[in-house]
C-alpha cells in the first residue's frame, strides 16, 4: 500500500484549484496523509479532506 504525505495545497490545486480563495493558508499547509497517494485521490475525496481539515482547525483556535 502507498502512503504519501502532501500539503493540502497540493491537493486541492491539483483536484479542485478553484476552491484555493476559500482556505486560509494555514489551512493549505496542513499535511495530510493518503493512504493509497495522491494519484488515488478524486474530487469527492477532495471536499472531505477539506471538511475535515477546517474543523480540526476551528478545534485548534478554540482551545488556544
Amino acid at each position: 500500500m502507498l502512503v504519501e504525505t502532501v500539503k493540502l495545497s497540493r491537493i486541492v490545486m491539483k483536484l479542485t484549484p478553484e476552491l484555493v480563495p476559500f482556505l486560509t493558508s494555514h489551512e493549505l499547509d496542513s499535511e495530510i496523509v493518503l493512504r493509497y497517494g495522491l494519484e488515488a485521490l478524486e474530487a469527492n475525496d477532495v471536499m472531505e479532506i477539506i471538511q475535515f481539515s477546517i474543523s480540526e482547525h476551528q478545534k485548534e483556535a478554540f482551545y488556544h
